[in-house]
């Protein structure tokens, strides 16, 4: 996993909300400047440069220790409450464990809002914990107090769309960490069959060119497709050592049990099965036709 910056909230509370989260981090998981492409892959996106989006933050969040975005499905109306996405391996109360799937929790977690340049324009507020799970993925969605309604009239921000269609091999991509109000550039390299890191097991995640060198904080971060200004998935970790499916050193496995280990590689999990899983009001809706998230 991008390890969640737990000593994040302790220092929120002693420096206060207006404190950028960034201070909170070891010196040593300092960003760099926002990571530019590979040149094979600058030169794709300059020939595709008619149909790409520039992203920005607007719409992402910071978390206590984590990533985030205000996110919204194709059905959603602006009347119904504002969903926070980010992972399940990112909530207050810890790992969920593998199997185990939370669903309607009371919560009242607060989301620092970021408009495009990366500012800290609002706090949201959660009602509940809609789902949480790091099983077969790794997601967290929040139910907030707000609408989308009244975000985008307070604070002129509107929510990123999730795709309800798989992603596409190739894409450029942008990884937008609202945690460290910095953007990662790079491609979609591929889907992985299983991808496994410790007790936890993953199914068909992206793997990203080696242009993105996400780090700690940046779990949770959407990952918008350039072309559609959606989010296509959601970045949770990377392999930072060489080591073979331990704890922050995923190692991938494919369908006949043969396994890859990538030194430096990073991933996220999909996010094209959750709209199907909400219904009207974003309520969650887990006995829905077409809903696949696990279960509890």
């Amino acid at each position: 996993m991008r390890k969640p910056l737990v000593a994040a909230f302790f220092a929120l509370a002693i420096a206060g909300a207006g404190a950028a989260p960034a201070v909170a981090a070891p010196v040593s998981a300092k960003p760099a400047a926002p990571v530019q492409a590979s040149a094979a892959a600058a030169e794709a996106d300059t020939a595709a440069a008619p149909t790409l989006r520039a992203v920005n933050l607007a719409g992402t969040v910071a978390l206590s220790n984590c990533s985030g975005s205000v996110v919204r499905f194709p059905n959603s109306l602006d009347t119904d409450p504002a969903l926070v996405l980010s992972n399940g391996h990112c909530l207050s109360t810890g790992f969920p464990e593998p199997g185990e799937v939370l669903v309607n929790q009371a919560s009242s977690r607060t989301f620092g809002l970021l408009n495009s340049a990366g500012t800290r324009v609002a706090t949201l507020r959660a009602s509940k914990l809609a789902y949480g799970t790091m099983t077969d993925t790794d997601i967290s969605i929040y139910q907030l107090t707000s609408t989308y309604a009244t975000i985008k009239n307070s604070y002129g921000i509107s929510a990123l769309t999730v795709q309800n269609t798989h992603p596409t091999a190739g894409s450029a991509i942008t990884v937008a960490s609202g945690y460290w109000k910095t953007l990662y550039n790079c491609n979609i390299d591929g889907f992985v069959y299983r991808l496994k890191e410790g007790d936890w097991t993953w199914k068909d995640s992206v793997r990203y060119t080696s242009a993105c060198q996400t780090i700690g904080g940046t779990s949770g971060s959407p990952v918008i497709d350039q072309a559609t200004g959606k989010v296509v998935a959601v970045n949770n970790t990377g392999n930072e050592d060489g080591a073979r499916c331990t704890e922050n050193n995923p190692c991938e496995v494919d369908a006949s049990g043969n396994v890859t280990v990538r030194q430096g590689i990073n991933y996220a999990q999909e996010t094209y099965l959750i709209p199907a899983c909400f219904t009207t009001g974003n309520q969650l809706a887990l006995s829905a036709s077409g809903c696949t998230l696990p279960k509890p």
